[in-house]
This record gives structure tokens, sequence and C-alpha cells, in this order.
């Protein structure tokens, strides 16, 4: 039980206690009410508990605050409780319950903060990038945002499948195809002009000279059909190759890749996805004809106007597909749906959120938008990559950075804000960096296990350096310095965080929370010496030393992000500054 939970029980008997003995007049007991005073000076928590029963009870907060102080029950957790301004109950707890979260972190390991399984299946949509070309800045946001959710959500106690919705239906691969097969007769030397419609990046040529460096000439003389169907198979593959290898590479590991083309493959029973769906909305009186149209009555499910489904010519809007799309979904026993979208789909969300709710599955679907992402070089805005004249692509980010400050960085700021991606403060090795300040704050913590356990390989895993170097019995009492106190906190603070950034579907508290437990140590190594005090003190030190390694180790695995056990030396004032 974490100590939050401790002290509300705690608080809740007080209030009960009163009641019971007529301390206190009131109908029903509120609750406890707690939250982190501004000032760390005012303790702990404070609950506003008296303030939340003057109406109740008729009487002042304060009066009533001093009522329950005098019934708190006999505990090992409040030090202390004082009243303050209109009513606040001020607790400071006993340095005994602190110390236990020590040996909690340590016990528990990779499954300290861990929420006790939750009811239901989620399916957690991310990136579904174009398989028409590379992958852009913006699409590594949202690889780092899924995967992130996805563990954290885990993490907290829910069931979350993680799937890429691959675009291989429809006209934009003809597109694709129809460019490809420009640049491979242009290459080839025929005098033919790229058409206005089409994918011009330097990536198409590309794919053209493998073609030509595989096959030579010889689809020159195959129909211009069967040579664009081809080249449309091989071009999308390609493309997809490259996409899933840049996301592995990135540390994504989707649970499936989902073709939109099988939504039109019929099944045993000779009906498609699609064909499903156009009967369920039929069944339901959702659609009608118009213009030769098949349209769906969104405006009966809050839409701000009817949507086509089936154009005159007979051809399948997107929309469509995503309808058999997110209803094959459901029939796969998914019981909520997130999917992350650029802030450029806003308008998209009411006709989704209708479709799902013409099929009797309403508030089933959940879209998290994401702005953008600015990507700078020492402050200033760079968008063409030095070695191709274009656009930056995701991998070539990801090959100059790294995947762990790409992550990190991608994951510093809430998703509805802008990120300013400064390529140059993500490459530092200092402060300024604060994916480098937390790495080197672990690797720190290790590099002193290590000394104590007379270790000298520098990549000796953590784990064994914490066993050598930590008595299994060791005497946590001792740990009564403010510096450690504070660091104690900060641990305690870990669960409660988990639980809300998967409610919140906010991964980005991590990241705030990682370099706020880093500089807690870094005051706590500051303030506190370990190596050359006498035996006991020195070995509880090291223990929470070492619970601090576990709990930003487990930050950073949570957001994708590594925990290195050696790191090179830096100039103190370099990293230490919080």
């Amino acid at each position: 039980m974490q100590i939050r939970e401790q002290l509300e029980n705690i608080v809740n008997e007080a209030v009960a206690a009163a009641i019971a003995d007529g301390s206190l007049d009131m109908p029903e007991a509120p609750a406890a009410a707690l939250e982190r005073p501004r000032d760390a000076a005012n303790g702990d928590w404070a609950s506003t508990v008296a303030m939340r029963s003057a109406k109740l009870a008729h009487k002042g907060p304060r009066d009533i605050a001093q009522t329950l102080v005098d019934h708190l029950p006999e505990n090992d957790v409040i030090a202390s409780a004082e009243i303050a301004g209109p009513g606040f109950i001020n607790f400071r707890l006993s340095a005994s319950v602190l110390q236990g979260v020590v040996a909690a972190v340590r016990q528990q390991g990779f499954d300290y903060g861990r929420g006790q399984a939750k009811p239901g299946r989620i399916n957690l949509e991310y990136v579904s990038a174009n398989p028409t070309g590379p992958m852009h800045v913006g699409h590594g946001r949202w690889a780092a945002l899924g995967d992130a959710m996805a563990r954290v959500m885990r993490h907290a106690g829910n069931d979350v499948y993680e799937e890429f919705y691959v675009n291989d239906h429809g006209v934009q691969l003809d597109v694709f195809a129809n460019s490809v097969n420009v640049r491979y007769l242009q290459a080839l030397g025929q005098d033919i002009e790229m058409p206005e419609k089409c994918y011009g990046g330097g990536y198409v040529s590309d794919i053209a000279q493998d073609i030509i460096a595989s096959d030579g000439d010889k689809w020159l003389s195959v129909p211009e059909d069967e040579r664009v169907l081809a080249f449309r198979e091989l071009a999308y593959k390609k493309m997809l190759a490259l996409t899933q290898e840049t996301l592995a590479g990135f540390g994504n590991h989707f649970d499936m890749f989902f073709s939109e083309r099988s939504l039109y493959v019929p099944d045993e029973d000779g009906k498609s996805a699609v064909d499903r769906a156009l009967d369920l909305m039929r069944e339901k009186g959702c659609i009608y004809e118009k213009d030769d149209a098949t349209w769906f009555r969104s405006t009966d499910f809050g839409d701000t106007k009817d949507r086509v489904l089936i154009k005159a010519n007979g051809e399948f809007t997107y929309f469509f597909s995503d309808i058999a799309y997110h209803y094959n979904k459901l029939s796969r026993g998914f019981d909520h749906l997130i999917d992350i979208w650029g802030a450029d789909h806003h308008g998209y969300i009411a006709r989704c959120e209708a479709m799902l709710a013409a099929g009797g599955h309403e508030g089933a679907l959940e879209v998290v938008l994401g702005q953008l992402v600015n990507l700078l070089r020492n402050g200033e805005p760079v968008r063409m990559s030095k070695r191709t004249g274009e656009m930056i692509t995701f991998a070539e980010l990801i090959e100059e950075v790294g995947p762990d400050a790409t992550r990190y960085l991608m994951l510093s700021r809430s998703s509805d804000q802008p990120i300013d991606f400064d390529i140059e403060v993500a490459k530092k090795q200092d402060s300024t960096n604060p994916v480098y300040y937390v790495q080197y704050a672990h690797a720190r913590i290790c590099s002193i296990l290590r000394k104590a356990a007379g270790v000298e390989l520098n990549d000796t895993p953590a784990e064994e350096l914490a066993a050598a170097a930590v008595p299994v019995d060791v005497d946590l009492s001792v740990l009564t310095h403010p510096a450690e106190l504070a660091l104690m906190r900060k641990m305690d603070d870990f669960a409660e965080l988990i639980e809300l950034a998967a409610r919140d579907r906010a991964p980005f508290r991590l990241t705030h929370y990682a370099e706020g437990l880093a500089a807690a140590f870094h005051h706590f190594y500051t303030e506190c010496r370990i190596m050359g005090e006498d035996a006991a003190v020195q070995n509880a030190r090291l223990a929470l030393a070492d619970s601090a390694r576990i709990v930003l180790a487990l930050t950073l695995s949570l957001l994708g992000v590594s925990a290195p056990v050696y790191m090179q030396p830096r100039e103190e004032s370099q990293v230490e500054t919080a």
C-alpha cells in the first residue's frame, strides 16, 4: 500500500471516530482530500477535509481540523500534524514510513508501482504512415508517444494491443507505382515527363535504380499496365519494410501490421469486412442513396454533415474503409479503441465517433491528437537534409541524434503542444540535455555500486553490482538526513504518477519525473557521503542509492529509453546542475 493510501485511511479513521463520539455532527464523512503543499516547508501532505466539512458540521474549519488532529489514531506514518491557514491539516511523514519505500523498491524491482489488472482490452493504433514514402519527423513523435503510452498503461494494469494500420489499398498506391514507373523509364533513357500528380522525392528514383540493378531493362518489354502493377507491389513492400526497420530500430514492437486490403477480402462466408460494415449500417437504417452515391446519416450522431461512403462511380471512400476497420477491431474482441492522429485530423473525429455510435458502440473510440515537431539546429529552423537536399526523414534524425535522445525529447511535452526539437541540444553531453542528465544519474549510481562491490568491469549489469554491494539485511533506520528523506519522498510519488499518466495518456510526465528524481539523487549525493562512512550508514545509503537507480531505470524503460551502467565522466558542474 502506498503512503498516500495509508495516510488517507488514517484521516478517514479520524473523521469516523469524531463522528462516532459526537465531536462532529455530520450526516456523512467527506473524503480525506490529500494534496501536496506548494511549499515543502509546510509538510509532506495536506488535507482539506476540515474545510470540506464546515457546512456539513456547522463549525469553523480550524475547529474541525483540531478535532480531527485530536482523533488521529496511533500510527507509524505521521510524524506530526499541524493546522495552517483557513483549516489545512499539514502532515509530516515519519522517517520509518519513508524508509519503507527503499525496502519496497528493492524488493519489487521493476514491478514497483505496478497497478492491479484492469478490465477490458485496449487497441492502440498509431503512426500508420502511408507506405508511399519514408517516415517524417512527425511520425517519429507518434512512434514515441504510442509506444510510451502502451508501456505506461500496461504498468498501470491495462491490457494494451499495439497496431499499425497499413494503407495498402487506394489511389495513393497507384500514384506511387506510376511515379516509380516514370523514374524507371527516365533512368533507361526514355524522354518522358513526370506527371503533375506524383511522388517526386529522391527515394522514388532510388527505388527505380534498385529495380534496374536487379532486373535491368526487362520491364520495358512488359505491357505498361502489368509493369505498373508489378512496380506497385515492389515499391510498396520496399517502403513498408523500410518503415518497419526504422520503427524496430527505434524500439517499437507492434503486435500487428494490419493491411487495409484485408478489409476487402471475402471470408469463408463470402463476405468482406467492408460488406459486413455496409450490411450493419443498412440494418441500423443509417445509410441512404442520393445522386447515385451511398451516404451515411452521420448528422444523426452528432456530425456536422452526412458523409459519402460509396461514390457515384462505385469507388469506396477512405472514410468507409475506416468504418470497416474500426468495426473489425471491435469484432476482434477489443473493448476500447485509441487512435493517435495529427492535429490536422481534428475534423475527422466527429464522423468517426458517429460511425461507431451508429453501430451501437458509442464511446468506444478515443482519439489522442498531437501537434507538430519544429526541427531546429542551434535554435534555427531546419527542414532540409544536408545529404539529400530534401526533407529530413525520421530515420536520418535517429541516425544523427540516436534513439534515446530522440525518444526522450519527443516525449518531453504533452502531445497537445508543439515540440521544438533542437538537434544540437539533443547531441550534447551535459545538463542542458535532459536525457543525458537522467542517464548520467543512473550511470553514476552504478559507478558507486561498482566501487562498493570492488568490481572493475564497466559493463557489469547493475543488478549484479547491487547484489554484491548492498547487504540483504541492511538497516535503513539511519536514513534521516533531509536529503535522504527528500529522495525517498520522490520515489514514493512513482505509483501515483503511473496511474495518472496512464489515465491521462500523458507519458510526458515521466520525463519531468525522471529529471526531478535525478536532481533529488544528485542533491543527496552532494549532501550525504556514501563511501567511507561507518558500515551501517554506508550500507543504508548504498541501499538508498540503489533504490533510486531502480526507479530511474524503470522510468526510463517505460519511456523506451535505455539506462546505461557506464557513461564517460564529465565535469561535475556540467552534469549536476538541476
